[in-house]
Parts: C-alpha cells; structure tokens; sequence
C-alpha cells in the first residue's frame, strides 16, 4: 500500500518533469521524496504618502509618493516626515494648493496694476545740486528711486528690485523695477539741476 502524502494547495514541486506523481511509489522509491516548498513571490505593498518635509531622493514638501510600507512605518512616519494620504488630508491639501495659486495671482495682479500706475505717473524728477557743465554732486541711487515711487504711489518697493544706471549728469535715464518674478517695468527719471 502507498504511503499518503499531504496535499499543500498553492505549492509547486521541485521536481523537472510536471507529469511525475507525489508518492514515493509511483517513483520508484521505497520511501517517499521530501518536498521542497517552494513559495510564491510576496507582493510588494506599496503606500500612497504625502511628505510633511523635504526628503532627499524621494520629494518635496507636499508631494504625493508611493514608497514601500516598511520605509514609510519604520522611518518616514516616527521622524515626522510623511502623513498617509487619506481622502480628508488629500482635500485638505487641494484647497491649500487652491490658496496658494490664488494668493500667487493676486499678487501677480497687484503688482501689473503698480506697473501701469508708474507707467501713467510719467517721468520721475530728482534734483539734485548741480557742478561744472551738466555734472551733478554725487549720483542718484536705487534708494532714491524707491523713496520717489513711495511718496507718490504710497506703495513700497524694495530698492533691491531696482536696476538703476549709474547717474552722473543732467538728463533723463531708464530704471528698471522688478515688481513680481514676472512683471517688470520701466521707469524714466529725470534729473534736473538746482
């Protein structure tokens, strides 16, 4: 009589030909074959996460990433790092994103409408003390430039957004002010003698 073997559902046999029985007997074999288990392939179980800071090689504040579960329970998640990305922290991070873009176009819109307020404003005076022919005592600066812009739109600007060329002499010149990343204008100043 045969020896019965256990039955393992799922598992494959390691043995070459798939034709061949399981029992010992129908082998050849006075004792039955050990079987060696041969598993499948574990799935990798991936997470969708959303990155509460900057990390190296993976992502930038805010990003939506799918790393390994382990990565993100044994060391994203303790540090800090990363939030899982449920439904509420998803639409929670769409309206921010939504605020964002637009407190960007206002900010965009507030700086064009400066720009054809200084546009309108025409040409901006500066005196200054007046040397030999058309010379002039010192020069005028970009924060000469903003103090004018002020005063007559209210409006501050940083003198760091400003491209003034180098004023030495009586005349009129075009300065450069940049109001947004991408809204520049262009400003005549006239210096005049006293």
């Amino acid at each position: 009589m045969a020896a019965a073997l256990p039955v393992f559902e799922g598992l494959r046999c390691a043995t070459t030909s798939s034709s061949a029985r399981l029992d010992g007997v129908s082998l050849g074999i006075s004792q039955p074959r050990r079987l060696r288990v041969m598993a499948n392939k574990r799935s990798v179980k991936t997470r969708q996460i959303i990155l509460s800071e900057d990390v190296e090689f993976l992502g930038k504040t805010g990003d939506l990433v799918s790393v390994r579960a382990g990565y993100f329970r044994n060391f994203l998640f303790p540090k800090g790092k990363a939030k899982m990305a449920t439904p509420e922290y998803l639409k929670e991070l769409k309206l921010e994103a939504e605020r964002k873009e637009n407190e960007k176009r206002k900010l965009r819109e507030d700086a064009e409408a400066l720009a054809r307020e200084l546009q309108r404003l025409g040409p901006l005076s500066v005196k200054r003390k007046r040397g030999m022919a058309r010379l002039i005592f010192g020069t005028v600066t970009t924060q000469d430039l903003a103090d004018i812009i002020e005063y007559r739109t209210k409006k501050k600007i940083d003198k760091r957004n400003m491209t003034v060329p180098e004023i030495r002499e009586i005349g009129t010149y075009t300065a450069e002010v940049k109001l947004h990343p991408e809204v520049t204008t262009q400003v005549k100043i006239t210096v005049v003698g006293s």
